[in-house]
This record gives C-alpha cells, structure tokens and sequence, in this order.
C-alpha cells in the first residue's frame, strides 16, 4: 500500500493498550461519536466471551482453519497470545480502505510493529492506564479469566507498556470521556492531515 494510494482511500488507525485499559470501551465511544468509522473484525481461536457477537467483535474460527488461512497468506499480520491466536485480514482491511471508509484496528504491539512495516501511512495510538495499580484493580475485576491468567496478563502489561516510544500518539485513560476525546481529537487532526487534503485543495484550485 503506497502512500499516494491513502489520499483517495481510507485512513486506518491502530489502537493498541495492554489488557484492562479500558481500550475497547474507549473505541466503541468513538464509534459513537463517529459512526463513518469503521472496525477492522480479528480473526481469532479464543471462544467468545459473554456479550460478544460474532462478525462484529471478532470472527470465532478453529485453530486449523486460523493456520489454514494464515499458510496462505490471508493476514496481514498474526500473533498468539495467551494460547489463542489472533490475525487481522489483508483483505478485510484493504477493502474496506479502498471504498474510502476510515478503519479502527485493535490490536498488540507485535502485531502493530509488523502492520506498520507491511502498510505505510498508518495512525498508531497507545492507550496507557492511569496507574500499573489502577491496571491490576481492572484486571482483578474480570470475571472471564482464572488469577494465574491474570496475573500472566499484568505481567505482560509492564512489557507491552515500554512499546508506548515509537508510536504516534499516547493517550492515558485516567478519565473515559477525556481518553474518548483525545482518541476522536487524534482522528480529527489525521483527517486534515496535507496530503490526505490534497483532492480537496485540488478540487479548490479548479473550481470544483
């Protein structure tokens, strides 16, 4: 995906949090805010948690048919975490971009290195909690995961939360709504960005 290919496509933005910080809840305010947007849906092995839906939180498939389509080549990225793997679709993503829709992608920051590798010209946020305290109270409150998980969980959180340096944007959830803010905040500035501006100031320039 070339650079000058983003000015008359979709934008994508990769959001990525360690587990408990509130980054899923964050996303489907902005969706809210801005029903255009829309969510890139993962591929993963895990079993769905109560509440989530099919085709709109994730595509729930088995482990052979995950490493059936990732053998011929149908993530643009892929990675197991907790023994469940998770992958995000090139053909899914592309398309999406291609008919000029703005797109959400959730996930890890392996998975966000190896997208910004494979697809230039994307917008990459970090959610950080407002304390490692405050990230281990939420943990704790989950009721879908045995301790020794969320132990597991908190543990890799202090490593993700170092990845923060290279990405575009942090933003820390101390307060939802002010977190929700600056993640629609951070969309509204990539929109305007020049060269995603440039059909417009064309259009300008010719009397459109």
């Amino acid at each position: 995906m070339k650079k000058e290919d983003l000015q008359i496509q979709g934008m994508y933005i990769v959001v990525s949090a360690p587990s408990g910080t509130g980054k899923t809840t964050i996303c489907r305010r902005l969706f809210r805010l801005c029903p255009a947007l829309r969510f890139s849906v993962s591929h993963t092995t895990r079993p769905p948690r109560p509440g989530e839906v099919e085709g709109r939180d994730y595509f729930f498939v088995s482990r052979e048919e995950f490493e059936e389509m990732a053998n011929r080549g149908e993530f643009l990225e892929w990675a197991c975490n907790f023994g469940h793997l998770y992958g995000t679709s090139a053909k899914a993503l592309t398309e999406l971009m291609a008919g000029g829709s703005d797109v959400i992608v959730d996930i890890d920051p392996q998975g966000a290195r190896t997208l910004k590798e494979r697809c230039p010209g994307g917008v990459f946020v970090f959610i950080l909690p407002p304390t490692l305290e405050e990230l281990r109270n939420r943990l704790a409150r989950r009721r879908s995961e045995p301790p020794e998980v969320i132990a597991r969980r908190f543990e890799r959180a202090k490593d993700e939360i170092k990845e923060y340096i290279w990405y575009d944007y942090v933003v820390v959830n101390d307060r939802l709504e002010k977190a929700v803010s600056h993640l629609q905040a951070i969309y509204q500035a990539e929109k305007l960005r020049s060269f995603r501006m440039e059909g417009v100031v064309r259009g300008l320039w010719e009397g459109k």
